[in-house]
């Protein structure tokens, strides 16, 4: 039996994810999601920062030819390294999707990142539907579909000096978008501003192109932006999050995980460390790490930071923190380069965690019943900060930055006082929404199977 024959009898969709931590991560979970199906999936990927195949024998890998060196898609200017995945490569990623298509005739439809909008030009002419993923909260995506409009509006610039100009407005807020604040609406830091700019407006006119949209969360965090999102994408959405409830992203992980983090967990009390990530991209300068530290030190609870190579800016790992620091936390702290972050908030001795954010992180925080303070550097980490402290009541934003004294008492209030506890209840009470949303009656499980009953129908309308 050739495999033309062999594939007639399977339903193949094709995966393109972004190659971040924080974009790989939810598509591979959703990779794995849609095999538990009953699908057959197939990944395109490049060759920067590829995931690692052999932790899914389930699946098939392709790696597209995109010619791009190291040098090139370094991340110190990350709106530059998606210009180039989405110019460079749509000559490699359509003939690698042709030649998918020439072998196989049991491909139903290919799911994209958003952020590789590029796909619409892939896709273009092969006669294959194209549903779009989007890595961030509901709420999020709506405030970069409104980009043009605050620009037009005089909230937001493309150029440097402008940008300063609205330094004096940093706290006015956004009419158009509550309860988002002028210092909360999304950016993406770059050289070039007018590219970043550029690129949101790709992936919203990209994203508007697609059959259909996927979302990694869960109506109760996103109900009330749900009208807004179908009068601006007008297609089949499916929210079908969390992800990782249904799959673990550990084996998704493309940094090392110290595991070492667990065992030290194993000897603190229930509630009483405080976690700390900035996630997988972010980078700090020496001053802001020394009032993380400072702060971290004088709240006088016990933490398991997260420093990863790269994350301070000019140091290669340790040597940027004050060696009194270390010293006098040697025996309430603990540092690692990467942790399996999953199992570090189901732990029992994690009392809360400071985060950067990201909207995988937030997710997994509140799966947990983890309350959170705040950090946001880049992208929908603003919005997401924004809903955690003032929306959902999750946590609590560093509304200064990085200031050691505004620091010492987030943690206090959120590890200690009455106000934390307020918090932590209201978490677990989300948390149990989640499970509510993941059984089979539940919402998510139910969108779960609307999205694998729109991707069939494909095939037997004969598109």
């Amino acid at each position: 039996m050739d495999d033309r024959s062999k594939s007639s009898k399977t339903r193949r969709i094709i995966l393109f994810p972004m190659p971040f931590q924080g974009h790989m991560n939810p598509m591979m979970q959703l990779a794995n999601i849609l095999h538990s199906k009953g699908f057959t999936i197939s990944i395109l990927h490049h060759p920067y920062n590829s995931p690692h195949s052999s932790n899914y024998p389930h699946l098939a890998f392709h790696l597209i030819p995109d010619g791009l060196s190291e040098d090139q898609v370094s991340i110190h200017d990350i709106p530059r390294v998606l210009h180039l995945l989405n110019t460079e490569c749509i000559g490699p990623s359509r003939e690698c999707l042709r030649k998918l298509l020439a072998t196989h005739d049991d491909i139903e439809c290919i799911i994209t990142d958003a952020m590789m909008y590029c796909s619409k030009d892939v896709v273009e002419d092969l006669g294959i539907h194209r549903i779009v993923l989007r890595t961030s909260s509901v709420s999020s995506f709506l405030a970069f579909a409104t980009l043009p409009l605050l620009q037009e509006k005089g909230y937001y610039y493309s150029d440097h000096n402008n940008n300063n100009n609205l330094e004096s407005r940093r706290d006015d807020p956004v009419p158009e978008l509550p309860p988002l604040r002028v210092k909360d609406i999304p950016s993406i830091q770059s050289q070039n501003p007018d590219v970043a700019l550029k690129i949101i407006g790709n992936l919203v006119q990209g994203t508007k192109t697609a059959s259909g949209l996927i979302f990694n969360t869960f109506p109760d965090l996103e109900e009330p932006n749900l009208p807004n999102l179908r009068e601006h994408f007008r297609m089949p959405t499916f929210l079908i999050g969390p992800f990782h409830k249904f799959f673990s992203a550990a084996s998704s992980s493309l940094l090392t995980q110290d595991r070492s983090a667990i065992s030290w967990l194993d000897t603190q009390k229930p509630d009483s460390v405080l976690y700390v990530s900035f996630g997988s991209l972010a980078a700090m300068d020496e001053d802001h790490v020394t009032e993380v530290a400072w702060g971290l030190a004088n709240s006088m609870q016990p933490f398991l930071w997260v420093v990863r190579p790269g994350l301070v800016q000019g140091s290669e790992w340790l040597e940027s923190l004050p060696n009194e620091f270390l010293e006098i936390t040697s025996k309430r702290g603990y540092i690692v380069k990467w942790a399996p972050q999953q199992e570090v908030l189901s732990h029992p001795a994690v009392g809360g965690f400071w985060t950067h954010s990201g909207w995988n992180s937030v997710l997994e925080s509140i799966c947990e019943g983890v309350p959170m303070i705040c950090s946001s550097f880049f992208g929908d980490q603003t919005v997401n900060s924004r809903y955690i402290n003032d929306v959902w009541n999750l946590g609590i934003e560093l509304e200064k930055g990085f200031e050691r004294e505004e620091i010492e008492s987030a943690i206090r209030k959120i590890m200690v006082d009455g106000e934390g506890q307020e918090i932590r209840e209201r978490a677990l009470r989300l948390k149990e929404k989640v499970q509510g949303s993941l059984k089979t009656d539940g919402f998510s499980s139910q969108s779960l199977n609307d999205l694998s009953d729109f991707i069939s129908s494909f095939k037997s309308s004969g598109a």
